[in-house]
């Protein structure tokens, strides 16, 4: 690893004014690509700036239809939380399948959206749930956040505070995942507004990232059933295709995932 200076700042304002002034600063959420990528010399920050034990990014509340989950939770807190398996049952049980007891000990909701994965967890439960990223300068919504592969809406040094979902009427998640990594080789996590609409969106099978699934929104706006689905059939286009699966069977796990996911929200 290169020479870099670690900062642990106590607040949002003053995490800004350290990235403000270093010359190469990164933010530090739960480390696991940060560190891995310092450790490989494909990074070399000249300032760490860690956000974890920012007491004000800590904390999951519930008020009326809202669930806001702040940037530095860790995933256990969300697989654990008594409001968010009251409000939102789906988004517990997605964050019980990230990775491993250490990984969900230590990553952070934030960590993993500023990050954008392609094949991680959370951007399809923010794209199907329809929620807010709120920064410390503004509030972005799902649809305009995630913006393709490992990219995003943030501005250099923006850094993500909270999470707000309103609260679906049904929700549900299914991923087929990586036997190692615990990636989503396909994930695809449904919802049904209270409004009647229905949002659907899969992590881990396009090559430009998360993406909502409207050939499986129309039908399951009309009959929310897994038997709905049963007839349809997802093209091969634009998917990912690699050792681990080819394009065709992204696409047949999407089906099957999101049949399974609808059961699963009941």
């Amino acid at each position: 690893m290169y020479e870099t200076t670690y900062h642990r700042p106590s607040s949002v304002d003053e995490a800004a004014a350290l990235f403000s002034k270093g010359k190469e600063a990164k933010y530090l959420a739960g480390g696991h690509t940060l560190i891995p990528v310092m450790k490989q010399r494909l990074a070399a920050p000249s300032d760490v700036i860690d956000l974890a034990r920012i007491k004000e990014l800590v904390g999951i509340e519930a008020s009326g239809d809202t669930l806001t989950i702040k940037a530095a939770t860790p995933h256990h807190d969300v697989a654990t939380s008594g409001p968010t398996q009251k409000a939102i049952p789906a988004l517990s049980y997605l964050a019980s399948l990230i990775g491993d007891p250490a990984v969900r000990h230590r990553g952070t909701i934030g960590g993993s959206i500023a990050n954008n994965d392609p094949a991680a967890d959370y951007p399809a439960a923010l794209l199907a749930l329809g929620a807010t990223v709120k920064t410390n300068k503004r509030s972005i919504a799902a649809d305009d956040f995630f913006k393709g592969l490992f990219a995003t809406a943030l501005e250099d040094g923006e850094i993500i505070t909270a999470v707000s979902f309103p609260v679906p009427a049904k929700a549900g998640y299914s991923k087929f995942p990586h036997p190692a990594s615990r990636f989503a080789l396909t994930g695809v996590f449904v919802a049904k507004t209270k409004s009647g609409d229905v949002r659907v969106a899969a992590t881990g099978a396009s090559q430009s990232g998360v993406m909502r699934l409207p050939a499986i929104e129309q039908p399951l706006s009309a009959n929310w059933s897994a038997s709905a689905l049963d007839n349809l059939t997802i093209p091969a286009a634009g998917l990912l295709s690699d050792i681990h699966g080819s394009a065709d069977y992204r696409a047949n796990l999407i089906k099957v995932m999101a049949q399974r996911a609808v059961t699963a929200a009941g």
